[in-house]
């Protein structure tokens, strides 16, 4: 039986993971992740009743039930390095006995849903659209510290990707598909699938260039005009890849749905994305 320092498994006074500050029984097996602290009480607020609520650091975490059905939302804050942190100490909660530091014998499978805004990298998606990640293609590096297996599937596409030569030389990406049975019970007639990029940053990483020059000039454009026949990539935002990787890795059951509000090729912003969002809400509390 595999037992973890307390170096390796950090916990608090209360033997809580030591980021979030909660335990298992604080949390559903049914989980939405949200970057934005804000929007853990607009996905509440849907709740029939609210029975935890806590707050560390940039961790918000409130958990209730919608139609019968427990519910938890914690917001990640931005980016893959806070969803190193997310996906460890969640299931880290569910899986490790944190009074013996010990991996418990039998673990819990969960269902992790991120929602939350992206940018669209096809010309012909109208904004406010509802986009699923089949894949997330990772330019960050949470991935390659974890010794993970991918598939013939993943290797080939990501083959036919780096061939293209669209990322600066010293870029690596990696690629991880979502949990297509998952991922199905959020689809529409008006949503859209395909590959995400979750980029390491919000600027040059994702092809804009302020007052600094930039490898990435003429990126979105790039993306846009790639096709392999089966797959395109559809949108940027900048969590899914270490979440995908580490959460199906760990055995949990993982999607992401996100809400189209700017259009790169177009060159189109939304100017009031709120009442969408409560809607996208409202359609991953219907299908989680």
């Amino acid at each position: 039986m595999k037992t973890f320092a307390s170096t390796e498994l950090v916990l608090n006074a209360k033997n809580q993971v030591y980021h979030l500050g909660i335990s298992a029984e604080n949390l559903s097996h049914k989980i939405i992740l949200v970057g934005d602290q804000e929007r853990v009480p607009l996905v509440a607020a849907f709740f029939d009743e609210i029975e935890f609520s806590s707050n560390h650091r940039e961790f918000f975490c409130q958990t209730g039930t919608y139609k019968n059905k427990r519910i938890s939302v914690i917001s990640t804050g931005i980016g893959t390095d806070n969803i190193d942190i997310v996906i460890n100490e969640i299931d880290a909660a569910f899986n490790i006995d944190t009074e013996t530091r010990t991996e418990k014998a039998q673990t819990t499978k969960l269902e992790i849903l991120r929602i939350g805004t992206c940018g669209l990298l096809q010309r012909n998606i109208p904004i406010h659209s509802y986009i699923l990640s089949e894949y997330a293609m990772g330019l960050d590096n949470i991935g390659h510290f974890y010794n993970i297996n991918y598939d013939n599937d993943e290797q080939d596409l990501l083959s036919s990707i780096v061939d293209e030569n669209m990322f600066p030389a010293h870029v690596h990406p990696y690629i991880k598909k979502s949990t297509p049975s998952f991922l199905a019970k959020f689809e529409t007639a008006q949503s859209y699938k395909g590959i995400t990029i979750t980029s390491s940053g919000f600027y040059a990483p994702q092809g804009r260039e302020l007052r600094i020059p930039t490898h990435t000039q003429n990126l979105h454009e790039k993306l846009e005009g790639f096709n392999n026949g089966a797959h395109r990539f559809v949108n940027f935002e900048m969590e899914s890849s270490a979440l995908f990787a580490l959460g199906t890795s760990l055995g949990h059951s993982c999607g992401t749905i996100c809400l189209g509000i700017a259009n790169r090729p177009a060159k189109t912003f939304s100017s009031n994305y709120i009442e969408h969002m409560s809607g996208l809400i409202e359609h991953a509390l219907e299908n989680i």
